[in-house]
């Protein structure tokens, strides 16, 4: 049995727009593609964002200025701290203390007025926050596009925007697929199927953790949702229960800025293992906030306005190019925060043969490796060198050494910071160098859509998709030329854009911090069906492609609907939840509402004591 895990669908959402219909990819490279694609993306991008406006749409999409909506860089909050003088005359106010039962006000004198209002006087000494403003060091980002709102789609009810951006991506998945998912659920036992998806951080916006923990100083009560609805895997378990209700496979993984990666991973183990048919792997990330982007510039890892600046020559004050702001392999001062949601659908190869799906990509393999020692624990290891040279002996196994020094490419994780570009470049000539390849495509999208932590390897894979799609490897936007210090030796770096008629296979790269190492070998459409056809033979590839008009039909007709501005997102709360009476328990099935699904365990029969 083959058990080749194949891409059958890809959704989800960034700033360059939805993964559908290769969009957000198309948006990167419009310049290339032709008038009725570029036309196409463009009223895609228009219906999301509200606007038919194509200047608008080109302008509030992609790395730029951080928009009011997500919050006001020039003027961030900032509580300065101080002190009341020794000698100077009591300071005195009157508030409603709203729910203070005593009375009692931190540093202070307080004594109450006609049982609901507070007298207080400030002793001397006494320690006080003032509210102030401070612009942010940071003006770029890559935000979803302007006007989209994924959370106006479906009764959302206080979720993360992560989690909103997830349930969208799901149902984006599902319209690329072509198919109704209870299509699936027909053909596949509930236990065959797997739900692998989080977010690196968690959710750290005002609904999720991040608003729990500022509630205290913002004078404010904790939600009975912030708490759970902050869990990394929250995306995952949205996805399982409200819009698959699925009984699925979870336990999405961790992996830093390598998330999507180690997701990724464990669909396709399920997949060769046999444990699973389908599984349904992703990321979601929303830290476009001042928090969190306050955390990554403590630690001089986002390109500040100051250091773009010095890079350009600029004056102070001078305005900077924010699209410009994350520049992979190029002279660069630090990363470019984005937010993203990516959702893949894998198949067995048998089950996507017999349902005429997509065949998107092949995907035989991730590899998943530590650092091992380190000095840093943020800072980049070795462990990449492992991940990056287990994809390449992956993809050279199945394609053989001559594809593989000529016909594949790297999705470099190029994350736009001086210590990525010398550790990432010179892993790459090594490898290369390693395997004869002579000269390796390398592209880095995070030139247009920024870095989106744990999904950033979805924004990658899903560019991919793209690039096979439509033939155009984007090229790294942001720079004319590359630094002194990268490696280039058996490395072309995309300072141009090339066709990609001759890629089989491309390697979907990512590094994280605390030692998080991963890597991915795709297999493009073309060699994927080359491989199908000599396990499963041309009878069957030949009844699949008959399956591919009425998919195609399909798709088409869920996008007309969308471009008419009829957005529905599966989601369906409250909806076939089972209770214990609906229930059946035997010794060798579990009996949900009338669906049987077998008890199975997986162990060997010689585990057997007696």
């Amino acid at each position: 049995m083959l058990r080749l895990p194949i891409m059958v669908a890809a959704g989800g959402v960034n700033s360059a727009g939805r993964t559908s219909r290769r969009h957000a990819y198309k948006r990167m490279v419009w310049d290339s593609i032709s008038a009725a694609e570029r036309t196409a993306t463009e009223r895609a991008l228009g219906q999301m964002m509200g606007t038919a406006d194509n200047e608008a749409i080109a302008r509030h999409t992609l790395i730029r200025e951080i928009e009011p909506e997500w919050f006001d860089h020039r003027a961030v909050s900032w509580h300065r701290r101080a002190q009341t003088l020794e000698g100077a005359a009591p300071s005195k106010f009157v508030f409603n203390p709203g729910g203070m039962v005593d009375g009692t006000v931190l540093g202070a004198i307080s004594e109450q007025v006609n049982g609901k209002s507070v007298t207080v006087s400030l002793a001397e000494r006494s320690e006080v926050l003032l509210p102030s403003t401070r612009p942010f060091e940071v003006s770029a980002a890559g935000q979803l596009p302007s006007g989209f709102d994924p959370g106006a789609l479906y009764p959302s009810r206080n979720h993360p925007r992560a989690v909103q951006m997830a349930i969208f991506a799901m149902s984006d998945a599902l319209a690329d697929l072509g198919m109704d998912w209870s299509a699936i659920t027909a053909k596949v036992p509930g236990d065959a199927i797997s739900v692998y998806v989080s977010s690196a951080m968690g959710q750290l916006d005002e609904a999720g953790t991040g608003g729990m923990l500022r509630s205290r100083l913002l004078g404010r009560r904790v939600s009975s949702k912030q708490c759970p609805f902050g869990f990394a895997e929250m995306p995952g378990d949205f996805i399982s229960a409200y819009v698959l209700g699925s009984l699925s496979a979870t336990g999405p993984a961790l992996g830093a800025c390598a998330t999507f990666l180690y997701n990724l991973r464990l669909g396709i183990e399920d997949i060769r293992s046999g444990r699973s048919r389908v599984a349904v792997v992703g990321a979601a990330e929303a830290p476009v906030n001042v928090e969190v982007m306050d955390g990554y510039v403590a630690m001089g890892a986002l390109a500040t306005d100051k250091g773009l600046r010095q890079l350009d020559g600029q004056p102070d004050q001078a305005n900077i190019d924010h699209r410009r702001a994350c520049r992979p392999f190029g002279n660069n001062c630090g990363f470019t925060m984005a937010e993203s949601a990516q959702v893949v659908v894998l198949m067995d190869d048998a089950l996507a043969l017999e349902m005429g799906a997509p065949i998107l990509a092949g995907a035989p393999f991730v590899g998943v490796r530590a650092d091992g020692a380190k000095k840093s624990i943020s800072g980049p290891g070795a462990g990449n060198y492992l991940t990056f040279a287990e994809a390449v002996a992956a993809s050279r196994a199945i394609l053989g050494d001559e594809r593989l020094r000529h016909r594949g490419m790297v999705q470099a994780h190029g994350t736009g910071t001086p210590q990525n570009r010398v550790t990432e470049s010179t892993l790459l000539s090594k490898v290369a160098q390693a395997y004869g390849v002579r000269e390796w495509p390398v592209a880095a999208i995070k030139s247009y859509v920024g870095h989106s932590l744990g999904a950033a390897a979805g924004d990658q894979l899903t560019a991919m998709l793209g690039i096979w799609q439509h033939n155009t490897v984007p090229r790294i936007q942001s720079i004319d030329a590359i630094a002194d210090d990268v490696a280039t030796e058996r490395l072309a770096f995309a300072l141009a854009e090339r066709g990609s008629e001759d890629i089989d296979y491309a390697l979907i790269n990512s590094k994280g911090f605390g030692g998080n190492n991963a890597t991915a070998a795709l297999l493009s459409p073309a060699s994927t069906e080359a491989l199908l056809a000599k396990h499963h033979g041309g009878q069957a590839m030949t009844a699949w492609r008959r399956q591919q008009e009425a998919r195609v039909a399909a798709q088409e007709a869920v996008e007309a609907s969308r471009l008419a501005g009829q957005w529905s997102p599966q989601y369906r709360f409250d909806e076939g939840v089972l209770t214990d009476a609906d229930v059946t328990v035997t010794d060798d099935s579990v009996v949900f509402g009338g669906r049987a699904i077998a008890v199975r365990t997986g162990l060997p029969d010689d585990w057997r004591i007696v």
